[in-house]
């Protein structure tokens, strides 16, 4: 039988629920929790199985919990299937970029907890001080909303669009008064649906900036590494396997859209893969890929339940 090219998908902020770590507690791969709350100095545990939907909504806790648990996840499978050991390529949602370095090797996983941990106290700091919000819009097109959303920041609106999800999904994120032009413009064009999403901020936009250059020192104080296992960059959707690449685009990640559709597309496309194993909480980024390339089987893993598909 030809071997399955698997592409690993890693989720991010927003995906995270109260309790999520349970059905993994006392499982082997649940030491990296107590690794993690070492190299953090953070209850991870506690935010794993006791936190409450508005603790884990604060951006530093939703981040760190949400990297933890997709890292469990993903050493578990690792015992279950030699292609998990072995993708072709990685690629993460945002945060979940930061996992996708740690799984194909670019980042050892002590330094990428400290990154997230940085990355999610400087972005926890820059929405105190630039409050915004985000929301989905579902059953439109990009293209004419992107134009629409210009058109909004030419007359002083703070919008954007940050999250290039699907054909028809995007993320609008700004400013609380921006955001509320843009879904209006939005429903205009005939968006069929608006989601707010729970998150804290105006996430891959300039209203990042501050966070930036505090989380650029984190990122120039660790080390990268160069991998056989690319992961596909959210700010362009190209695979790099250079670990001299990755400094620049998890800075520039920040402040960029995340360009989903494209980076489902070059795993599917031009690197070959024909089965996305989506690893974490949820199943958004399944969900998406349905919608980006429809002939290609994926999966998602968040759950014990869950490990018998891939033993299969």
């Amino acid at each position: 039988m030809t071997p399955r090219r698997v592409a690993l998908m890693f989720p991010g902020q927003g995906s995270q629920r109260p309790g999520m770590g349970r059905p993994w507690l006392g499982r082997p791969g649940w030491s990296l929790v107590d690794r993690a709350a070492e190299a953090s100095g953070r209850d991870v545990a506690a935010l794993l199985l006791d936190a409450e939907e508005d603790e884990l909504r604060r951006t530093d806790n939703a981040q760190l919990a949400t990297f933890v648990l997709e890292s469990v996840i993903l050493g578990e499978l690792r015992e279950e299937m030699e292609a998990v050991r072995n993708p072709v390529a990685c690629a993460g949602h945002s945060l979940g970029e930061f996992t996708a370095l740690t799984a194909a090797g670019l980042i050892d996983f002590d330094d990428a907890v400290r990154l997230v941990v940085a990355r999610g106290e400087a972005m926890r700091r820059a929405c105190a001080s630039a409050p915004g919000v985000m929301s989905a819009v579902l059953g439109l097109d990009a293209e004419p909303l992107e134009a629409a959303i210009a058109e909004i920041r030419t007359a002083g609106g703070l919008v954007w669009v940050a999250n290039l999800n699907s054909p028809q999904q995007s993320v609008l994120s700004g400013s609380p008064e921006g955001v509320a032009l843009g879904v209006r413009a939005a429903e205009q064009l005939g968006a069929l649906r608006v989601v707010d999403l729970p998150v804290g901020g105006a996430f891959h936009t300039p209203l990042m900036l501050s966070a930036l250059s505090t989380f650029g020192r984190a990122v120039d104080a660790t080390r990268f590494h160069s991998s056989g296992i690319p992961v596909v960059a959210n700010v362009d959707a190209v695979a790099y396997a250079d670990g001299g690449h990755w400094p620049d685009l998890t800075k520039q990640q920040m402040i960029s859209p995340v360009r989903w559709s494209d980076t489902v597309r070059e795993l599917t496309g031009p690197l070959g893969c024909d089965l996305l194993v989506e690893i974490g909480p949820g199943r958004a980024l399944a969900g998406m890929a349905k919608a980006i390339a429809p002939g290609v089987e994926r999966m998602s893993i968040s759950e014990p339940a869950k490990l018998s598909l891939l033993a299969a």
